[in-house]
């Protein structure tokens, strides 16, 4: 095929709009071209000659009149038009490849589309002459005779007309510019899959899918990732059937050279020809999807069974869409954050409500009966001095119940504001059991309980490093739950020492005393177990109402030890299977150890 005639068709030189069918396709044929044709700006064909058409039945007149969709014409219509419209208008020939199919088959041909001429402004049409490249037959149609093998194309695992298609459509991409109509257009479509939802998997689900589809990839996945990951996981992947799936699979950047310089750089990186892995890559463009140049996510796409060069085109379309999908997976991020806060402080303000709704009934209970005895001694109802000292005596009870209930509030109150202070010392651990011991005695006689103390085994005395005060305070809220929720068997507090330097107010000390209070009451079913150190959060508020209190003991217990170095744990295996929980606090000085612990039990059977 010559260009000779790409400058100098008019109306008189081609009858492309000749009159008959049969005198266009004889002068179409005149022209040497093993491929000719003429068509309008709408693609409908006005003439048309293909030398071996015959032998596929197509005959000239079963397609003028036909559009290039209906019959023998483009595999991509759309960027083939591109083209043709840039010719009208320039009214500059143009050359490039481009695939052709008809009945189920593949060509490849090299054209050159020209401008028809005319006496008038208008360039209503086009002559378009062609030489065939590359079909997936090697022989003429209707000959028997199949293509010879081709020992690239069997090693590859492709079948011939596999082959044939990827080199074809590879060949549309390469004569696409990178701003070209067609990327656009597969770049808005993604991109707007991707605008519809807010959910961070759909969206990469999304962007793997439209890749995948719009370059032919053999597999596309995506990972998300930060710029201080060490190793990313594939969430969402597109992927051909014969090749190994990579979804789910753990990455490190330490073995994946192409990701890290990905992530480094904040750039493409591709490979076009790599030893074949596990995974059968042969070719390997990885592009980062990034927000205000922050990495969200690594967009890895693979060529397997056989390589492939990526075109400027693609690597410009897949980045400029990465941008869209850096954006939307930080938006996608936001939202959960947002939707989460909201529910947080949507259940903050229900615990809140909840809270304020259990401690007022607390607080009029003994406010109540302060009233009432204080009331029967002002009406004289007390018939002797010993009764009205039983009345004064129970007001004063109440008081300090009161009192309790107000300062756990105060406490939980200072704790949440930052202004909780301690001032950390010596304590005497044998000092801090006993007083526990003489403070709920009354309440372990008044349930029949058995109460049972087991200190560490040392031969000098253990002492603690932290803030007495607050140590009894957890410990009696601690002891004070496990009497108040068991109603058979008892309590065991034990004690163990730890060796294990810890520092705390930059303060270097030996090792830590593990104390823990077990009993045999109620439980926790295992389901609730995470809300019992939340603030303002109770387990269950029916139980609160029937055995009393804020629900705000072990939380304050958990603040408090944590203030002084420590930390606290709860364990229950369930409904009515009793209930252990466990804190540290850290040594003042490491003692000698006993080999035997020693045991001082109190049991109280009344």
């Amino acid at each position: 095929m010559t260009s000779s005639v790409d400058n100098q068709l008019s109306v008189a030189q081609s009858p492309g709009l000749a009159s008959t069918t049969s005198e266009n396709s004889l002068w179409l044929q005149g022209l040497g071209a093993e491929l000719a044709f003429t068509q309008d700006a709408t693609g409908v064909y006005l003439s048309f000659y293909w030398q071996p058409a015959e032998g596929y039945g197509l005959l000239p007149e079963q397609v003028v009149g036909l559009t290039l969709s209906q019959t023998f014409g483009p595999v991509a219509l759309a960027p083939y038009m591109d083209r043709v419209r840039r010719v009208l208008q320039s009214r500059i020939p143009e050359r490039f490849n481009y695939p052709f199919r008809y009945a189920e088959q593949y060509f490849l041909f090299e054209l050159v589309v020209s401008p028809i001429l005319t006496s008038s402004s208008d360039v209503t049409a086009v002559l378009v002459m062609g030489r065939l490249l590359q079909s997936n037959h090697s022989t003429q149609p209707g000959s028997g005779t199949e293509p010879a093998g081709d020992p690239t194309v069997e090693a590859s695992g492709l079948e011939p007309q596999q082959k044939l298609l990827a080199e074809i459509v590879g060949s549309i991409r390469r004569t696409l510019p990178p701003g070209s109509e067609l990327y656009q257009k597969l770049l808005s479509k993604i991109a707007r899959n991707i605008r519809r939802t807010l959910d961070f998997q759909t969206i990469c689900q999304q962007t793997v899918n439209g890749l995948g589809q719009a370059l032919s990839l053999s597999r596309c996945i995506i990972c998300p990732c930060s710029s201080s990951s060490t190793s990313v996981r594939a969430v969402a992947e597109c992927l051909q059937e014969s090749f190994p799936s990579m979804l789910g699979l753990e990455l490190s950047l330490a073995d994946e050279p192409d990701l890290r310089k990905a992530l480094v750089t904040a750039e493409p990186i591709a490979f076009e020809q790599i030893p074949a892995g596990e995974f059968q890559q042969q070719s390997v463009l990885v592009v980062p999807a990034c927000y205000q140049d922050r990495p969200k996510a690594l967009i890895c796409l693979h060529q397997c069974g056989s390589s492939r060069s990526w075109s400027a085109a693609e690597i410009e379309f897949v980045w400029e869409l990465a941008d869209q999908v850096g954006t939307a997976l930080a938006h996608a991020t936001l939202y959960k954050e947002l939707q989460a806060a909201r529910e947080e402080a949507e259940e903050a303000s229900r615990l809140k409500s909840e809270f304020l709704a259990n401690t007022s009934h607390e607080l009029r209970t003994p406010l109540n009966g302060m009233i009432g005895f204080l009331k029967l001694i002002i009406d004289g109802m007390a018939d002797d001095p010993e009764e009205q000292e039983e009345f004064l005596r129970e007001a004063y009870r109440s008081a300090l119940h009161l009192l309790n209930l107000i300062n756990d509030v105060l406490d939980i109150a200072k704790i949440e504001a930052g202004k909780m202070h301690l001032e950390l010392g010596p304590v005497k651990l044998d000092e801090l059991f006993k007083d526990v011991g003489d403070l709920t005695q009354a309440q372990v006689q008044q349930k029949n309980l058995f109460f049972q103390v087991q200190k560490p085994g040392t031969y000098d005395e253990c002492i603690l490093f932290g803030n007495y005060q607050r140590l009894l305070q957890v410990m009696l809220n601690l002891v004070g739950n496990s009497i108040k929720f068991t109603h058979s068997g008892g309590v065991s507090v034990s004690a163990e020492v730890v060796r294990q330097k810890v520092i705390v107010q930059n303060r270097e000390l030996p090792g830590m005393v593990r104390v823990r209070v077990a009993d045999t009451g109620i439980g926790v079913p295992l389901e609730k177990q995470h809300r019992l150190f939340q603030s303002f959060s109770q387990v269950d508020s029916s139980r609160t109402r029937q055995y009393g209190g804020t629900g705000l003991g072990l939380a304050i217990s958990q603040k408090l030890v944590e203030a002084m170095g420590g930390s606290v744990h709860f364990y229950s295996m369930g409904e009515g299977l009793g209930s252990t929980v466990t804190f540290t606090v850290p040594l003042y000085q490491e003692p000698v150890i006993i080999c035997s612990p020693h045991t001082d039990a109190i049991d109280l059977f009344l």
